[in-house]
C-alpha cells in the first residue's frame, strides 16, 4: 500500500481494535516494512493519537486512552453522545444495527479519555431505559464479549439457566449472534468440552481472562442458523394423542394434514401431533366442531378446562359445584 494517507488510515482501524499488533503483522497486513509501519506509528503520534509500543517477542503496538481525544471529527460531547447513543442502540437492539453498535462501541471507549468514560458510566448508571420488546441487555458485557472474539481470549463468567440456577462458566468466545430482541453468545465451554449457546441477557461478571483461546472448528458454517436451530431444540414440544368422535376419512379434511391419524373398529379415530403450545392444539381440536377425548398430556386437558372456564364466563353462564 502506497498511499500514505490511505495507508495511515488503514493502520488507524487496525490499531482501534482492542489488542496489540506486533510491528511485522502490521506490516504484512499493509503489505509495508516493519521501518514504513515505524514511521508511520510516529506520524499517527504527531496527528495527537496515543499508540503505545511495547518490547520484546510479545511486544507491540496498541491505541490507548490519552490525555485528550485523538483530533477526530468529534469533540468531547459528541463523542459522550455517540458513545451514550451506541450503548442504548446495544442494550435496545435496532434491526440491522446491533452487531455494528457494539464494535463501534468497543472501538470508542477504547480510546476514550478518562474524563470522557466516567461521563459516559455516569450517565448510564443514572439513565433508565423502558426496552421497547425483549430483554435488557447489558452494553458491557457485550464489549467484553465483542473484544474477547477479536483477540482470541477466553472469557469467564456467571450464568443463569432458564431454571434460575447460577454456574460460573469458562469459555472462548466465537460469535455474538442478534436474533430477534435477543443476543446470544455462541462459545466453546471449557468444562463441558462442547459448544453452547448462552442468552447473553443472562450473563454476569464478564471478564476476559488474558488467555489465549485454542483455534477450533466452527460449529456450523452458519451461526444465525446455528443458533436458532438450537433455540427451537430447546423449545418445550407437547405431543398429544386423542379420540375423536368421527371417522378419520370424515376428519382428514378438517385437519389439513396437521398429525396423524389412525381409524378405530368403533367408527372413531385417534389423533397424534404435536407443537410447542398447548394453545394451538387446544384451537386445533376445538376448531374440529366434533367431541372428542384427549388421552395425553394432562397439560392440554388442564389448558382446556381453563379455555373452557373462560368460554362459560364470557357467555354468562354459571357453574354449580
Amino acid at each position: 500500500m502506497t498511499d500514505t494517507p490511505a495507508r495511515l488510515l488503514g493502520l488507524l482501524s487496525l490499531l482501534q481494535t482492542p489488542r496489540e499488533w506486533p510491528g511485522s503483522e502490521l506490516a504484512d497486513r499493509l503489505g509495508v516494512s516493519p521501518r514504513t509501519i515505524r514511521r508511520d506509528i510516529e506520524r499517527l503520534r504527531e496527528l495527537g493519537y496515543p499508540v503505545e509500543a511495547s518490547r520484546g517477542v510479545a511486544g507491540g503496538y496498541r491505541l490507548v486512552a490519552g490525555t485528550a481525544m485523538p483530533p477526530l471529527v468529534l469533540d468531547d460531547e459528541e463523542a459522550v453522545a455517540i458513545a451514550v447513543g451506541l450503548r442504548t442502540a446495544a442494550g435496545q437492539p435496532i434491526d440491522g444495527i446491533e452487531e455494528a453498535s457494539v464494535r463501534a462501541l468497543a472501538k470508542l471507549e477504547q480510546v476514550l479519555p478518562a474524563r470522557l468514560r466516567r461521563r459516559v458510566g455516569t450517565i448510564g448508571t443514572a439513565t433508565v431505559t423502558v426496552p421497547a420488546t425483549g430483554p435488557v441487555v447489558d452494553p458491557a458485557q457485550l464489549t467484553v464479549f465483542a473484544g474477547a472474539i477479536t483477540n482470541h481470549e477466553t472469557v469467564r463468567f456467571r450464568y443463569r439457566a432458564n431454571d434460575g440456577a447460577e454456574t460460573r462458566r469458562r469459555a472462548e468466545p466465537l460469535r455474538l449472534v442478534a436474533a430477534g430482541r435477543r443476543w446470544y453468545l455462541v462459545a466453546y465451554d471449557l468444562d463441558r468440552a462442547d459448544w453452547r449457546v448462552f442468552r447473553v441477557d443472562r450473563v454476569g461478571e464478564a471478564q476476559a481472562t488474558g488467555g489465549r483461546a485454542v483455534p477450533r472448528r466452527p460449529p456450523a458454517a452458519d451461526l444465525g442458523a446455528y443458533v436458532l436451530d438450537r433455540l427451537y431444540d430447546l423449545a418445550p414440544t407437547y405431543r398429544a394423542v386423542a379420540v375423536l368422535a368421527e371417522p378419520a376419512s370424515e376428519v382428514a379434511p378438517r385437519l389439513g394434514g396437521a398429525g396423524e391419524l389412525t381409524a378405530l373398529a368403533d367408527g372413531r379415530c385417534r389423533w397424534r401431533s404435536h407443537a410447542d403450545t398447548l394453545d394451538w392444539l387446544a384451537f386445533r381440536l376445538l376448531g374440529l366442531g366434533c367431541a372428542f377425548t384427549v388421552e395425553e398430556p394432562p397439560e392440554l386437558v388442564a389448558h382446556l378446562k381453563v379455555l373452557a372456564a373462560r368460554a362459560n364466563a364470557g357467555a354468562g353462564v354459571v357453574l354449580h359445584d
